[in-house]
């Protein structure tokens, strides 16, 4: 019988690691059933604007990502209506036009090989902050996985349709996992679909704290090792699956089914 209590923290961290490793699940959708659930997701997250926003994750194909087809909006996507293209936004797969604005996720693809999904929105908290031309501040422990990790771009380069706001948006990014784009919205990549989704959900609830909190009073910092400590804790690949399979299940548990179910394959 281990005695966990004359265990100091970091023992009890790595402890608790390896038994997330073993428990924790994750669900077996596959890409596209992933990008169509990381749509219905945000949608009821919050994240809908109208046909604004994308969201992409790379194909199997070199080369090529997932996205949504112009004209639907994030609660009608399924796996089936996606579009596979290539980094000119020439359509390889599926019917129909990616949005034009995907040409800065090309170039986030080709400047971070690390990143697997992106994500765009326009959520409305995050996008108040951007009003004010404000970057997101983290100082609650739910938000810690964004400690250090959300870039700010500070002037708005116009519609993000040509390839210099395509340079400019993946370089301010970094090697961040997110950035606020002033006057703008959210832009997130991430090495996963699931952890791309969690940090979205998660930037804009960080986003509503940070203007409750303003208008109440003076945000207090976090301790910069304890937030990193609390963002690394928080960003582990087995948390973002659970979350996002908690995520997934809620989304599913809404929908009807047929053929606008977020899992249907039939092409329309």
């Amino acid at each position: 019988m281990v005695d966990t209590m004359a265990m100091d923290k970091q023992q009890l961290i790595d402890r608790a690691k390896g038994q997330m490793q073993q428990h924790l699940t994750a669900g077996s959708w596959t890409l596209r059933e992933r990008v169509a659930l990381t749509c219905r997701i945000l949608f009821a997250q919050g994240h809908d604007s109208g046909l604004a926003g994308q969201i992409t994750a790379r194909a199997e194909q070199p080369g090529a990502y997932y996205t949504q087809r112009l004209g639907l909006g994030f609660d009608e996507i399924s796996a089936g209506n996606l579009l596979q293209v290539d980094a000119d936004l020439e359509v390889l797969e599926g019917r129909g036009m990616p949005n034009p604005a995907n040409r800065f996720h090309s170039w986030i693809y080709r400047a971070r090989p690390d990143v697997q999904c992106i994500i765009h929105t326009h959520p409305v908290h995050v996008s108040a902050l951007s009003m004010l031309g404000r970057p997101l501040r983290v100082a609650h422990m739910d938000a810690c996985m964004l400690y250090d990790d959300v870039a700010f771009l500070a002037k708005w380069p116009g519609v993000p349709v040509g390839n210099s706001e395509g340079e400019i948006i993946s370089a301010v990014l970094g090697s961040k996992r997110a950035a606020l784009l002033a006057h703008h919205g959210l832009v997130v990549a991430c090495g996963s679909v699931e952890e791309a989704c969690m940090m979205a959900i998660q930037c804009e609830r960080a986003a509503k704290l940070q203007l409750l909190a303003e208008a109440a009073g003076s945000i207090h910092e976090l301790e910069p090792e304890l937030a990193r400590e609390a963002h690394d804790w928080i960003l582990q690949g087995k948390r973002s699956q659970a979350g996002f399979a908690y995520y997934a299940r809620r989304a599913l548990r809404a929908e009807p089914g047929g053929d606008n179910h977020p899992l249907s394959m039939r092409v329309d």
